[in-house]
Formats: C-alpha cells, structure tokens, sequence
C-alpha cells in the first residue's frame, strides 16, 4: 500500500481500513506473544501501514479545514 493509492480513497474508505489494519495488528501482537508468528516482518509493514493511512486522514482533514 503506498501513499498515492490512498489519497484517492475517501475519508470513510481511509477510516475502515485503518480499523482493519489495527485488528490485523492485534491479531500480530497475539500471534506473536504466542510464539505463532511465522512472518515477523509482517508487523512492520503493518505498523508503517497505519501510520500512512493516519498521515493521509490528517491531511485530508487539514486541506478541508484550510479550504473553509
């Protein structure tokens, strides 16, 4: 997932995967605490994951705000 491809979601479309990502994050963490993780650097693109799709959301939410 890169950042070009989110900028053309909308805002709810950003929210619900980002929801997504941080159940598949948990569900990492689990695994992980388990000793059943088998793709440990799954995690880190997941982490990167959210923080693009909160990076996006914010500067929807600022160009919004400056456009009022």
């Amino acid at each position: 997932m890169n950042a070009s491809e989110l900028r053309d979601k909308t805002p709810d479309e950003l929210r619900d995967s980002l929801v997504q990502l941080k159940k598949e994050a948990f569900n990492l963490r689990f695994q992980q605490a388990t000793g059943q993780l088998e793709n440990t650097a799954r995690m880190r693109t997941v982490r990167r994951d959210i923080a693009r799709v909160k990076t996006v959301l914010n500067q929807k939410a600022a160009a919004a705000a400056s456009a009022e």
